[in-house]
């Protein structure tokens, strides 16, 4: 998506010391760590309940009183066959955490299903990507 022309915001020298640091340990500019902060803020008010975990290069939105990641939610919903009642009644999650999981997935669906998609690559894809990698069977 093409960017907006550029605009002045003046930070508290706090704040602005803080977001040159970050960009300075992360090796990206000011800007790019602030539209990143500014976009996790944005999503995290309109979706209470959501937070942002993970590397700078790979943040990705969990669930507030989970150790759940939202794709990792929507993944086990639909692998219940979109059956709500039944995955509630099976695990430890709330229905609000499945209600805000699913709202932010409404909202980002090509965001959480890239992370599913990558997550229910064979054992044969990875090691194509990873040919370096050794892959242990468990003896049963």
């Amino acid at each position: 998506m093409p960017k907006t022309g550029p605009f002045t915001v003046r930070l508290h020298p706090r704040i602005e010391s803080r977001i040159s640091q970050i960009a300075r340990e992360t090796k990206r500019s000011k800007g790019a760590v602030l539209e990143e902060l500014a976009d996790e803020a944005e999503r995290a008010r309109r979706f209470p309940g959501i937070a942002f975990r993970g590397p700078d290069w790979s943040r990705r939105a969990w669930v507030l009183g989970t150790t759940l990641d939202v794709w990792e939610i929507v993944q086990v919903f639909k692998d219940y066959g979109d059956k709500g009642e039944k995955m509630l009644a099976e695990t430890a999650l709330a229905a609000r955490q499945l209600r805000i999981a699913l709202a932010y997935y409404r909202e980002f669906i090509e965001e959480i299903d890239e992370a599913i998609a990558a997550n229910r690559r064979t054992t044969r894809e990875i090691e194509a990507e990873y040919p370096f990698l050794e892959v242990m069977t468990r003896a049963d």
